[in-house]
């Protein structure tokens, strides 16, 4: 199965729907509850949600999913408005249509869940239509009609470009006594997210040097800056006091959007000092110095951070 601990935990929704097509005279015995198996309603919506709880034990690569919501509606074919069948390939049939409506907060969505609701609802449908004419019964139109959350959500971030600038600060990179490796997984993430990295520096972990670079950034008007090291509990870090003393508004979520994200994967996570926060129209992220820690520090934000801009520069919320 794929890893999805990668993903953030979010609200998803889905809907569906399905028809079971059959002639006008089954359509009449169904309006009037006379069918042979009693009413078709209740079973088939049963039958949905067992199904839909079981999705994972019938398609392989399905995650378990928590479903916090579910309904199953119906409509006659001759109800339907232009909203629902809005390329009209139903018009000209008559039969049931079923519609399913799921909700999730977690990694991954829930639409394979609706569709499996509907799927199995049509089929119980079809059985308990079966002893009027099975060869008159179709299933038909099971499709995905709507989906939110998670990348197909957050993707509207990233659509504009962005620019940014890193600043290592290490006193053993900035000696040449180690190599960075989290700076460049900071510019990898975010060119993968449409932004270019206009600059790139390392500098020892001083508290002048980091002010006097960031501020340099800021008067060039760059959107973005992300700083990775100097964020833990030693001597030595100076970048978040550095950072703190200039910054003109904290973003306090961003930092502890971090710190949860990173709390699920570790107890160090707690240790980090990292905060954000703006100059003017500038956003400051401090990242930790280490290459997973600045990899899991921007999956619990990325792309959503890229929002700020708008915000900073007096756009909508």
């Amino acid at each position: 199965m794929r890893d999805i601990t990668g993903k953030q935990i979010s609200l998803r929704t889905a809907k569906g729907m399905g028809a079971v097509l059959c002639a006008k005279e089954i359509v009449e015995l169904i309006k009037n509850d006379k069918l042979p198996k009693g009413n078709l309603f209740d079973v088939a919506r049963a039958a949905a949600f067992l199904a839909a709880k079981n999705t994972q034990n019938l398609i392989p690569h399905c995650h378990p999913v928590s479903i916090d919501g579910l309904n199953i509606s119906y409509k006659f074919i001759d109800e339907l408005t232009e909203e629902d069948d809005p390329e009209g390939k139903l018009k000209d049939q008559s039969g049931v249509v079923i519609f399913a409506e799921g909700k999730s907060i977690g990694r991954t969505g829930i639409e394979m869940e609706v569709l499996t609701a509907v799927s199995i609802a049509a089929l119980t449908i079809y059985d308990l239509l079966k002893p009027l004419g099975n060869k008159s019964i179709e299933i038909s139109s099971v499709k995905l009609l709507d989906k939110t959350g998670g990348k197909s959500d957050r993707a509207k971030f990233s659509k504009r470009p962005h620019q940014a600038a890193i600043l290592v600060c290490s006193d053993s990179t900035a000696a040449g006594t180690r190599k960075d490796s989290s700076g460049l997984k900071i510019k990898e993430m975010l060119e993968l997210h449409n932004t270019e990295v206009v600059d790139y520096q390392i500098i020892p972990d001083e508290e002048e040097m980091i002010q006097k670079q960031i501020k340099d950034w800021v008067k060039q008007d760059i959107a973005f800056i992300f700083t990775t090291g100097g964020t833990g509990l030693g001597p030595r870090d100076h970048t978040v006091d550095a950072v703190q003393k200039i910054i003109e508004r904290d973003a306090p979520g961003i930092a502890e959007s971090m710190r949860v994200y990173g709390g699920m994967r570790t107890p160090l996570a707690m240790m980090s000092r990292s905060i954000a926060g703006s100059i003017g129209g500038t956003m400051i992220v401090t990242l930790p110095g280490s290459t997973n820690g600045v990899k899991e520090s921007l999956e619990a934000i990325l792309p959503a951070v890229f929002h700020a801009k708008s915000m900073l520069r007096g756009g909508a919320h």
